[in-house]
């Protein structure tokens, strides 16, 4: 009789870098390897390199290859995880678009190989293993660049029959208001995400507003306005970026309350790099923005709006998670 299998592999796929993670049954990463991602070279390059960094990891937690079970990855882009396949994948560039990547990896690896959307796997790492332990009904959000979603329901993460489920950065909250990434006017993404902040700071600094920020850029040599940036002005209380960051939260407790009112959860969780810079304090006015718009008041202090735990593990620890539901 065949042994149990002892661990699965993550893999967090990033435009920048990739995160390759061996964790075993309860949770524990046993093994790493991390690898510059060189989105430039096309998918069949970043696949090898994917290779390298799955079998690095694989060599690094002492686990023997016959007792690894199974390799899941997020992708940052749409996926069909039926069949194994990128759909597209705007950061990594068009060669990844109808990637049959399970596949490809599983032919290399001699692994069966599971895919998702990178938000998703974030949601389901932090549901087993974070913020969200002991929640059947969570959503995840991570706030960034842009801001994605993901959702477990009853347990299970829930994506939709299309596979697009989750997708709260694109919740219409201002029909009228800026233009988001994706081409349309006033979606959450445009209201509440770091870019968010940056435009709304940048829009000030032309209209002829003085702000730290200027100096904060000069002194990092910087030209991004990254969350340290608007973190570090923040704390000095500039008054443009408090501006800013304050409309971002008001349109993300927005957001929060529409989650709540359609699907019910017992937790939001609420990560990326603008909670990570500015830690729990910035939900305080999130929550209350929040709650003013709860259609139901009922046990309303009961659902929790956390910050999201697991940090940069949660892409692979969730991602591992899935493999294991998946390929068990």
């Amino acid at each position: 009789m065949a042994k149990k299998p002892k661990a699965f592999v993550g893999v967090d796929l990033g435009g920048t870098s990739m995160l390759a993670a061996v964790v075993d049954r309860s949770g524990q990463i046993v093994g790493e390897a991390k690898r510059k991602t060189r989105a430039e070279r096309g998918a069949h390059r970043v696949i090898e390199r994917m290779v390298v960094a799955i079998e690095k990891a694989i060599s690094r937690s002492g686990v023997k290859y016959k007792r690894i079970g199974g390799v899941g990855v997020g992708v940052p882009g749409p996926v069909d995880p039926a069949s194994g396949t990128v759909v597209r994948c705007p950061n990594l560039g068009p060669t990844w678009n109808h990637m049959r990547l399970a596949q490809r990896l599983s032919k290399h690896l001699e692994l069966p190989v599971t895919i998702d959307n990178d938000v998703n796997v974030g949601a389901v790492g932090e549901h087993r293993f974070g913020a969200g332990r002991g929640c059947d009904n969570l959503v995840a959000m991570f706030v960034g660049t842009g801001l994605g979603g993901g959702i477990i329901l009853d347990g299970k993460l829930y994506t939709g029959w299309r596979y697009a489920a989750g997708e709260v950065g694109h919740m219409v909250i201002s029909p009228d208001g800026p233009l988001c990434g994706c081409g349309q006017r006033g979606h959450a993404e445009a209201l509440a995400s770091r870019s968010a902040i940056e435009r709304d700071i940048r829009a000030a600094l032309e209209a002829g507003r003085s702000s730290t920020v200027v100096d904060i850029l000069t002194r990092t040599q910087r030209t991004d306005m990254t969350s340290g940036v608007i973190g570090e002005a923040y704390d000095a209380r500039d008054p443009v970026v408090v501006a800013a960051v304050e409309r971002a939260q008001y349109y993300l407790g927005l957001l929060i309350a529409n989650c709540v009112n359609i699907l019910d959860p017992q937790r939001i969780i609420v990560g990326g790099g603008v909670l990570e810079r500015m830690g729990d304090a910035y939900l305080i006015p999130v929550r209350h923005t929040a709650v003013q718009h709860y259609v139901s008041r009922d046990r309303a202090d009961e659902i929790g709006i956390v910050p999201a735990s697991l940090g940069d593990y949660s892409g692979a620890l969730g991602a591992a998670a899935l493999a294991q539901q998946r390929l068990s």
